[in-house]
């Protein structure tokens, strides 16, 4: 049991079929038709040399087999991740010199140990301090700015920048280098795409090709794209109409390498390297959760940390960088049968090949059209329904949303992470700092206390019922004193002060000092403070303090009992 928690590639092992194996091999197969073009396109997103793509997507899938828990997750170059790893490298080296090249395998040493100690500190609710609305507005922002950093190999011109205003500029200026076979290219594996997409498994479906196989088959269009555009450019000679190809992709394998970066570069990267960490992770096991939903498959948090990790720092040792769970290919692999990470041993494998025996092929290859790939792949991120929900359901987290978006729009990924980060952790404080706090009065006939401004409830006017849902710690105690002490302001007649403790699960020290401080300020009023439903982890930390021996009231074991003993004590008429 030990080693298969170490190691969850043994649980599946020991009872490997032939059967299992035929469907990996299928899912692998079409996976890998997937891939190569996508791992292509995204080494150019990240500035680094193709050939850096297929390597990237060898090791770090048989490392993750090992060490994952999701059997559907397919690991590799993704999107957000290339864009990151080419935004932060821009400022430290050039594109295509060796120093970028390092700084992008370091990216993924550091991403991967990063992971990997966040796993064996059991840090996977990493994922649960940010708000998955903010995030999914930061990855509709990256969407925009990876689409539109691709146009200029659509058009054919020279352009940079890592956000919207100054990409938009850099076009405009180059606009007059405008290359009109490139943009026919381009536009044309584009167009078949977006067909494909939603055209493509009617088609196979038309041909009696089963569902399943019809909607894993649809997903390969971009290896159509891939050699239909490069047989023409060979054919008619594109390039010499100005189309700019892949060029000459080094054949074989990477080369394992286990030289240390340099102090300065990690430094530098550090930062960086965490927030592609994290984007990462978060990406990543969400769609590792939703597609093992379907399987009643159980995802572990802190074990995909370690399997990432792990794939990380294989992508860097292999002369890769930054790689996480991609959703296109994870959701090919679980559409094609995959039911082992097995598909993900056979899939490196396969690409292995490709990188052996197709790269020659590859020569003639247009960069339109590995942009055209990318621009059709992210759409997929750019949701902005998320506005029309967070505006309809909280305020607070449309605007933090909203935030997100125009901040990532307009200064890049980097300050767009940081400040999705910083959102969500002020959306949680702001709302823990002002908890819900309801007076509650008894329903006739019951033993059931709710919220006066909802129930017709009776009430007692020297009792005052409150009950607050939220945990009461350092952010909000302040918060809970004001609100009684302005509660008892306004009514001179309460004796009787009773906190229903039914959502509180924990009290920290600065909470506990607000209550000794709350009830002695009682005491001078000649009121008497009381709890009741006090949970059992809260309560013992109650009596460890003393804090009960000075309570002026009592604690009771539940709302109705401390209802009716107070009520007995006032002898008050019940409203």
């Amino acid at each position: 049991m030990m080693l298969e928690r170490l190691f969850p590639a043994l649980s599946w092992l020991k009872n490997y079929s032939r059967v299992q194996f035929g469907q990996d091999a299928t899912a692998a197969f079409i996976v890998t038709m997937l891939l190569i073009p996508q791992s292509l396109a995204y080494a150019m997103l990240a500035g680094v040399p193709p050939e850096v793509g297929l390597y990237s997507s060898i090791l770090p899938l048989v490392l993750y087999a090992v060490f994952g828990t999701s059997t559907s997750l397919s690991v590799g170059p993704v999107a957000v991740a290339s864009l990151m790893t080419a935004t932060s490298l821009a400022a430290i080296a050039e594109q295509g010199s060796a120093s970028y090249l390092t700084g992008a395998i370091t990216l993924a040493l550091l991403s991967g140990v990063m992971l990997v100690i966040m796993g064996v500190m059991k840090l996977g609710m990493v994922t649960n301090l940010l708000s998955h609305s903010v995030i999914s507005g930061f990855i509709s922002a990256s969407g925009i700015i990876i689409a539109l950093s691709q146009l200029k190999h659509i058009f054919g011109i020279q352009a940079h920048g890592d956000n919207v205003v100054t990409q938009i500029l850099s076009m405009l200026e180059s606009i007059g280098d405008f290359k009109p076979v490139t943009f026919v290219v381009g536009v044309s594996v584009v167009l078949f795409l977006l067909l494909a997409r939603r055209y493509a498994k009617r088609f196979f479906l038309m041909l009696k090709v089963p569902e399943a196989s019809a909607a894993s088959l649809a997903k390969t269009a971009p290896i159509v794209g891939v050699l239909s555009s490069l047989g023409i450019v060979y054919a008619f000679d594109l390039q010499a109409h100005g189309v700019a190809i892949t060029g000459t992709i080094p054949a074989g394998l990477p080369h394992l390498s286990l030289s240390l970066p340099s102090l300065e570069l990690v430094k530098s990267l550090a930062l960086p390297a965490l927030m592609i960490s994290i984007i990462g992770y978060v990406e990543s096991i969400s769609v590792g959760k939703t597609l093992g939903a379907k399987r009643r498959e159980k995802v572990k948090p802190n074990q995909e940390l370690i399997g990432l990790g792990a794939a990380n720092i294989a992508s860097g040792v292999s002369g890769g960088f930054p790689v996480t769970g991609g959703f296109s290919r994870s959701v090919v692999n679980f559409d094609a049968g995959a039911v082992t990470q097995l598909a993900g041993v056979m899939t490196a494998i396969g690409i292995m090949i490709a990188s052996l025996v197709l790269t020659p092929v590859l020569f003639f290859l247009p960069k339109a059209t590995l942009a055209a790939t990318i621009i059709v792949a992210v759409t997929t991120l750019i949701d902005f329904s998320i506005l029309k929900k967070t505006w309809s359901f909280s305020r607070s987290d449309f605007y933090a949303v909203l935030a997100t978006i125009i901040v990532t729009l307009l200064f890049g990924v980097e300050v767009g992470v940081a400040s999705g980060v910083g959102l969500s952790i002020l959306l949680h404080l702001s709302r823990t700092s002002r908890p819900h706090v309801a007076e509650v009065g008894l329903i006739e006939g019951t033993e059931h206390f709710r919220n006066v401004k909802r129930y017709e409830v009776k009430t007692s006017p020297n009792l005052l019922c409150l009950r607050p849902d939220e945990s009461l710690f350092f952010v909000n105690a302040a918060f809970l004193e004001d609100y009684i002490i302005d509660s008892i302001n306004k009514r001179q007649e309460i004796t009787h002060v009773v906190i229903q403790c039914s959502a509180v699960n924990e009290i920290d020290f600065s909470a506990l000092e607000m209550l000794e401080s709350l009830n002695n300020q009682l005491l001078t009023l000649g009121i008497k403070l009381s709890l009741s439903e006090v949970k059992g982890p809260v309560m013992d930390h109650l009596e460890c303090s003393g804090f009960l021996q000075h309570l002026s009231g009592r604690v009771y074991l539940s709302q109705y009992q401390a209802f009716k003993d107070i009520e007995g004590e006032t002898n008050s008429n019940i409203k």
